[in-house]
């Protein structure tokens, strides 16, 4: 047996070499790529093409894959960086960027570190930008300055081959010197308001209290004119008793009211002594005669 088997091998070796080297030419050419990446091909040191996601094949010990990038969206670190507006007011800025790497082969041959010159391009951007503004347009505006960052980063990173996506304006903060100034002028305003507001409330009391002095004498003026009516209207009633009684009646009327008020007076308490004119006895005769004669 021994002789049988060497002598099989020793006859089939190279066929028995070469369906290994075939099935190892075959794992090292068909290369399965994630679909979150992309993998960058070089032969002999220079870039050949780019792997997406899939199986994919390629040349086994020519080509050879040196980079595998992920071209997921990516966020860098907050940055802080300072910028003086136009009005010459120190502020820091704090910014982030989210990217994405959309052609890798452009990323690692013109590029050594993306994270770095994203970084530096942005906050050159950013100082340009804040120094065309006033402070009141930096806190104001912040979406515009926002558009304004994404749209020039994206313009100078695009040789890079990245697409960014998102840039953000997190927070501006100001020195405190000029955060206290900023506060004694929002207290200098807030008080200017309240003086306002106080005038146009003493204005509005004014003009209420005109307006009810108006209606009271609207009100007594009118009330004046109801009894100057009322009294032209009695006056009318005693003159047309007179023409058709005759003047002993109006008489009789005034002798009776004259009783009257004596009685009142004399009903008082501590007033039985009355005091009367001489010409009253006159009328109260004429008042007993009248009487007498109805």
């Amino acid at each position: 047996m021994e002789p049988i088997a060497t002598e099989f091998l020793g006859t089939n070796l190279p066929l028995i070499l070469l369906a290994g080297f075939m099935i190892i030419c075959i794992l090292a050419g068909v290369k399965i790529v994630p679909q979150s990446e992309k993998h960058v091909v070089e032969r002999f040191g220079r870039l050949r093409f780019v792997l997406g996601p899939g199986i994919n094949f390629i040349v086994p010990f020519l080509d050879k894959i040196r980079h595998k990038v992920s071209v997921l969206e990516r966020q860098l670190p907050s940055m802080a960086q300072d910028a003086i507006t136009s009005d010459n007011v120190l502020v820091q800025v704090e910014t982030s960027v989210f990217y994405r790497i959309i052609e890798p082969e452009k990323t690692v041959y013109r590029i050594r570190d993306v994270d770095a010159a994203i970084s530096t391009t942005v906050a050159g951007i950013v100082r340009s930008e804040i120094g065309r503004m006033e402070l009141d347009q930096v806190q104001a505006n912040r979406s515009t300055l926002i558009e304004a960052v994404r749209d020039q980063v994206a313009q100078q990173v695009d040789d890079w081959g990245i697409e960014v996506t998102r840039a953000e304006i997190l927070d501006v903060n100001l020195d405190a010197a000029t955060r206290a100034a900023m506060l004694q002028q929002l207290n200098a305003e807030r008080a200017r308001r309240a003086q306002v507001t106080e005038a146009e409330g003493s204005k509005r009391a004014v003009e209420l209290q005109a307006d009810a002095d108006l209606y009271a004498a609207e009100q007594e003026s009118k009330a004046r004119r109801v009894l100057a009516d009322a009294e032209a209207y009695a006056t009318k009633a005693v003159a047309a008793a007179i023409a058709e009684n005759g003047l002993e009646a109006a008489q009789y009327q005034v002798a009776l009211k004259q009783v009257e008020a004596l009685n009142k007076l004399g009903g008082g308490e501590g007033k039985q002594t009355i005091v009367l004119p001489a010409n009253a006895l006159e009328a109260f005769g004429d008042a007993f005669k009248m009487l007498k004669g109805k």
